[in-house]
């Protein structure tokens, strides 16, 4: 803003001040000088003004001193690849999603709905447009006279006031006539509802936009009335934020009891962080202990980084009528926005100023949004490596198992004692003359049958149970994240799925079929012995996996007086190298079976993490990237 130097060292606006109220940047004393405007008899060229019809950059002015680095530009051939990255970004932002509940999630997801509003509603409109209305937003504490403000603005009530007003779900947007189309649906946050009105405009939703179109307003310059940011409903703050993203100037107005308030330095910090285009007014401001109010406003000012912005003071006053201030109290506010809209310098500096504001803030805003996606791409990495983790052991633990001999226990171990016990196997061998003996070849069969159904229980429970454990291990450590309890729970990971036993008991039996096939596969018995000599493939294949399942590695073995290999008989009938062959396809194939077991039982994990929406590492990179794009194209 154009200022100059007074006697005294300080700075002072040009324009003479209306009435002693206000206090330029550095400077918390009285301004004395300039005559005092009725607003009643003020007219919207005195209130407002500005040239007739849209002003042209034709040629922009130079930016304020206290910047340095790119500039806004008019509409020209570098522009066109400053939207085509800042469009490549938006595109990026909007690819992100972040898994809820998770670290970073809240976070993440904030940072990703600000970024894109201001891309969508503030940045990318006035790329495309170099005559985009410039848009004032009167923000600040519930009760400060906001409205009653607004309306002393524009110079007639386009919005209704009190302390309970209606405005702080129903923001008003005072505009000319002919800039209406400008704040339409397809224009000016779109996913915002709104209604048209003449004159004042009435109480909307909660919710919805009210545009108040008015004669009074100049083409090209808009009002907005927003909802107060510190109101007791929390969706009025993101209300309030989503509006004061899209507008080129603050005008932040508290009071003199809330001016200290935590909520309203948030906003405050967020106009110094983004170097906006900014005016304070503290009202309602008591004439009793006014210069030690003021002055400690603007040392909180100062000592927040914000000395730059522009103040003004509003007395305690009833001078109001119709909605707005009938006395000149206001008229030192409306002389500054006269000369912001009236000139087009000024009305370029403040637009540019908050423009550039809002590219730099990308340079930490847009990295903050990458750290939050690594922050959910690492609770990826525990999470999928606390699944790995678990299921690994246990398909070790099951491989293990079942080469150990540990299974040969219980019902299996009994089982098989009375097999070998009862010469089943000797008689299941017979010459090819010799006849079938009815009542032994049953006893044989049931004994078989017995000690089929025991391994085949003693492999299922080994494979339930590991899945179990696998289960209990990854909820285990999923639960050292937050969110991850959540995660589990919701996809009903906590135990093994309820039909696994039936699945193994099926893939149990198809193995067996395949064991009996390699055993009945032709030339696999020695010739010599084929020729005179008939067995039972069913119950050597059981031989075969007894073997298989470490019979003759544990120390029962001995102890039980069961140590005779089984693998004896086998190579008598099939010999060594047969058997061994025969032995390594089979226990691959057993380990074939199990893995695909285990893996359909991590599968539930896997896709449970690939359902909940975290992001890649990539999305992060792709971020920085788009950063680095950005400062190029400026």
């Amino acid at each position: 803003m154009t200022a100059k130097t007074d006697e005294k060292g300080g700075t002072a606006m040009t324009r003479p001040p209306a009435v002693p109220e206000a206090t330029g940047p550095g400077d918390t004393g009285d301004h004395a000088g300039g005559r005092a405007r009725d607003p009643e008899s003020a007219g919207p060229a005195d209130l407002l003004a500005a040239p007739s019809g849209r002003h042209e950059r034709e040629s922009p002015p130079p930016a304020p001193e206290t910047r340095s680095g790119p500039k806004h530009r008019g509409p020209v051939a570098s522009d066109q690849q400053l939207e085509a990255v800042l469009n490549g970004l938006r595109t990026r932002i909007r690819g992100i999603e972040f898994a809820e509940g998770m670290p970073g999630a809240e976070e993440g997801a904030t940072a990703r709905a600000d970024v894109l509003d201001q891309l969508d509603h503030y940045v990318l409109p006035r790329v495309r447009s170099a005559d985009t209305p410039l848009l004032i937003a009167v923000a600040g504490s519930t009760g400060a006279g906001k409205s009653t403000l607004v309306n002393s603005l524009v110079g007639e009530q386009v919005t209704t006031t009190g302390v309970r007003r209606p405005t702080t779900n129903s923001p008003v947007l005072a505009c000319n006539p002919k800039d209406v189309g400008w704040f339409s649906e397809a224009s000016f946050l779109p996913s915002l509802p709104r209604v048209r009105q003449e004159g004042l405009a009435m109480p909307g939703k909660d919710g919805m936009l009210v545009l108040a179109a008015s004669e009074c307003m100049p083409e090209g310059v808009a009002l907005l009335d927003t909802p107060d940011v510190d109101s007791a409903v929390a969706a009025h703050h993101e209300f309030a934020a989503k509006f004061l993203d899209a507008a080129d100037l603050w005008i932040f107005v508290t009071t003199s009891r809330r001016y200290a308030d935590a909520r309203v330095w948030e906003f405050l910090q967020v106009a110094r962080d983004r170097d906006t285009s900014l005016a304070v007014v503290m009202s309602r401001v008591p004439r009793i202990g006014r210069e030690q109010l003021v002055s400690h406003f603007g040392a909180m000012l100062e000592a927040n980084g914000l000395g730059h912005a522009t103040r003004f003071t509003i007395p305690e006053t009833d001078q109001i009528g119709g909605g707005r201030f009938t006395a000149n109290t206001a008229d030192q506010i409306r002389g500054h926005l006269a000369e912001v809209a009236g000139d087009l310098a000024q009305r370029d500096t403040v637009s540019r100023r908050t423009f550039l504001g809002v590219l730099d803030s990308f340079r930490t805003r847009v990295p903050e949004l990458a750290k939050q996606v690594e922050t959910q791409v690492e609770a990826h990495r525990v999470l999928r490596s606390g699944v790995d983790s678990a299921f690994s052991s246990a398909l070790a633990e099951l491989d293990e198992s079942t080469r150990n001999g540990s299974l040969l226990r219980g019902n299996v171990l009994a089982r098989w004692q009375d097999v070998a016990a009862s010469g089943a196997l000797a008689r299941s061998l017979r010459l090819r003359a010799q006849k079938r003996r009815a009542t032994r070849e049953d006893s044989t069969a049931e004994r078989v049958q017995a000690l089929e159904q025991a391994i085949h229980d003693a492999i299922e429970a080994l494979v339930v149970s590991g899945a179990e454990r696998a289960a209990e291990d990854v909820a285990e450590q999923w639960s050292t994240v937050a969110g991850g309890d959540g995660l589990a729970d919701r996809n009903g990971l906590r135990h093994r799925s309820d039909d696994l036993p039936e699945r193994t008991r099926a893939a149990l039996r198809g193995w067996q079929g395949r064991v009996v096939e390699m055993i009945a596969a032709d030339g696999v018995a020695k010739r010599s012995v084929a020729r005179f000599v008939i067995y039972d493939k069913e119950a050597f294949a059981l031989v075969l996996i007894i073997g298989l399942l470490g019979f003759g590695t544990s120390e029962f073995s001995v102890s039980q007086g069961t140590s005779a290999p089984p693998q004896r008989l086998l190579k008598g009938l099939f010999g060594s190298e047969s058997l061994r062959n025969i032995g390594a396809m089979a226990r691959q194939d057993l380990r074939t079976c199990v893995t695909t077991l285990m893996d359909e039982e991590k599968r539930r994990f896997t896709d449970a993490l690939a359902a909940a929406g975290l992001p890649d590492e990539d999305d992060a990179v792709q971020l920085y990237q788009a950063t680095y794009n950005l400062e190029i194209a400026r």
